[in-house]
């Protein structure tokens, strides 16, 4: 298995559609980086968010998730409070290849200022928006700017394509459009 490089990502999004949009370069000047580095692409969140909040007093359960836990929110600036956490969607639309695993790790930039992004792998033949989750450890409260920078993420080429895929198991995330809150499969 084996990190691939900014010219085998840019074949992969061209050609095959893996990332889409897809920025070739990386867009730096003031605004938080994004699109394509020398062994990862730096992805963007969208202008849409989920803030949580205690205003109902629900317990955050992954099994029973009540909505009335999250605040929707859409703009250019996010403000996630003291303590607290957020969803996001990335802007971009992933096809992940049968042979290719992704990994995502949060900004520098975010990270010194205490936000820290959580992104689950990317498995083989995932297929989707990626939710995005920030928490915002500080005492403070947090900017964060749509369209900008949030995460990079890094790809592994494994040497034979898996056996069983994210969508031969018909992953419960599968072709997930905004932000998608947590699910637990029926028993049935």
């Amino acid at each position: 298995m084996g990190l691939k490089s900014d010219k085998w990502i840019r074949e992969k999004a061209l050609k095959e559609k893996m990332i889409e949009p897809f920025c070739e370069d990386q867009v730096g000047r003031g605004v938080v980086s994004y699109g394509l580095s020398s062994y990862g692409y730096d992805i963007r969140v969208s202008d849409e968010f989920k803030i949580f909040t205690n205003v109902n007093a629900e317990v955050v359960d992954p099994k029973h998730f009540d909505e009335r836990n999250v605040v929707d929110f859409k703009g250019d600036v996010c403000i996630v409070p003291p303590n607290s956490f957020a969803l996001a969607r990335t802007v971009e639309y992933f096809r992940i290849p049968r042979n290719v695993l992704a990994i995502c790790l949060g900004k520098s930039t975010y990270a010194r200022c205490g936000i820290i992004v959580n992104v689950t792998p990317f498995e083989p033949e995932f297929e989707g928006h990626i939710t995005i989750e920030i928490s915002n450890t500080t005492p403070l409260p947090a900017k964060i700017y749509a369209n900008e920078g949030i995460a990079q993420v890094l790809f592994l080429e494994g040497d034979e394509p898996c056996e069983v895929s994210y969508k031969d198991k018909s992953g419960k995330y599968q072709a997930q459009t905004g932000i998608t809150l947590p699910r637990i499969l029926d028993e049935t």
